[in-house]
């Protein structure tokens, strides 16, 4: 997964844009890049294939580009070979504006052939690169970054978080988002932008959390979001509560060693809450015997070890607390057809006659898309679901 940090503010942006990739490392990249403006060194882009300490050494830690203004990526390849080239940020063809992207452009070959067609050229393979051109073509129509980008995000069909920066504008970086996260963080010194919240804990606990077709503008001491149709909108700010130690490594070599030791406190944590006299308490779930009963398919959306589980799952055996019935799960109790896919049923009772007939009608949604595909799909049907 990619991951996106945007700053300005009072402070130079190079080190601090470093900082917020390394702690979304996490996730997962082959290449990083940033993009740094100042009054007197312009537009400043320096990317690199592999690590982030690559990047890093590269820029001395942040000192080489100076400027209170920038953006920085890790970039996880869809389109397009890990290279320098195709690394983020994407600059347009004059070398005025910068973009970092998460998603896909679903539509980028259509657009990339229109604005050939026009005589612009592409240095990378990315359909990011392509809305880096698009936003010049458009910035040269109307001379308005803020109503560029919109017109821009009306002829984008696909998934998106963009960071944008524009030499023209010393101090305003601009953010759009649909179907990928992306947050704003309210600092002392300055405003910021990230696709994971981790990113910015460091530096403040205010953010705002971005909704699908919004746009916003920050400057260092100031935040004015808007809707797809350029309209101001009014944000609910929310507290970060939770400790930036479960964001980082706490010692441990990497991650997974990280997330492997803590899975006993995590499960204690995520349990106790829920324990009360003996039973499990669900508050927020609300559902009844005859509920229940209907219950005609059972739909588990799920990669990685999640769907190992529930293709594989152990013995398990309780009491539903819907409608009291005894629940148990057995692999070798279940038809072969089943088995191998979800093996979940409840025991024979008055209460729950015809289950296993109705057995036969559960599925397991699985997919090989890709992964941004999926989580798009999953995200969308979240949404829809509200």
């Amino acid at each position: 997964m990619c991951g996106i940090i945007g700053f300005v503010g009072n402070e130079p942006a190079a080190p601090i844009l470093l900082d917020g990739l390394e702690r979304m490392e996490y996730r997962g990249y082959d290449s990083a890049g940033v993009a740094v403006r100042s009054e007197t060194a312009g537009l400043q882009v320096r990317k690199t294939k592999g690590r982030l300490q690559v990047l890093s050494d590269l820029i001395h830690g942040g000192a080489d580009l100076e400027g209170n203004l920038g953006i920085g990526h890790t970039r996880w390849a869809t389109h397009g070979e890990p290279n320098d080239i195709n690394a983020h940020p994407h600059v347009s063809e004059n070398g005025r504006i910068a973009l970092v992207h998460n998603g896909i452009i679903e539509n980028y070959l259509e657009l990339k052939e229109h604005l050939q067609k026009l005589g612009v050229t592409f240095q990378s393979e990315t359909d990011s690169e392509v809305v880096a051109q698009l936003l010049e073509y458009h910035y040269n129509e109307c001379h308005n970054m803020l109503e560029a980008v919109g017109r821009c995000l009306r002829r984008i069909e696909g998934s998106y978080a963009f960071g944008i920066i524009c030499a023209d504008y010393p101090n305003a970086l601009i953010a759009a988002r649909k179907d990928s996260p992306l947050i704003i963080g309210y600092g002392q010194n300055g405003n910021f932008i990230a696709s994971d919240v981790t990113a910015v804990i460091k530096y403040t606990r205010d953010v705002v959390y971005m909704d699908d077709g919004e746009i916003a503008v920050l400057t260092a001491d100031s935040v004015d979001v808007f809707d797809d149709e350029l309209l101001p909108v009014e944000k609910t700010h929310s507290l970060v509560d939770w400790d930036v130690s479960a964001a980082e490594k706490g010692g441990y070599a990497h991650f997974m060693a990280k997330e492997i030791m803590e899975q006993p406190e995590a499960v204690r944590k995520t349990i106790s809450p829920r324990i009360r006299d003996g039973r499990v308490v669900l508050d927020n779930l609300h559902l009844t015997a005859e509920y229940v009963r209907d219950l005609s398919r059972i739909y588990v959306i799920a990669c990685g070890s999640s769907y190992h589980v529930t293709a594989n799952p152990p013995k398990i055996e309780g009491i539903c607390n819907a409608c009291g019935s005894e629940l148990v799960t057995r692999p070798d109790d279940v038809p072969e057809t089943v088995r191998s896919r979800l093996a979940v049923y409840h025991k024979e009772t008055e209460a729950l006659k015809g289950f296993y007939e109705k057995l036969g009608k559960l599925r397991l949604i699985e997919g090989n898309q890709p992964i941004e595909d999926a989580t798009r799909d999953i995200l969308a049907a979240l949404g829809v679901s509200k």
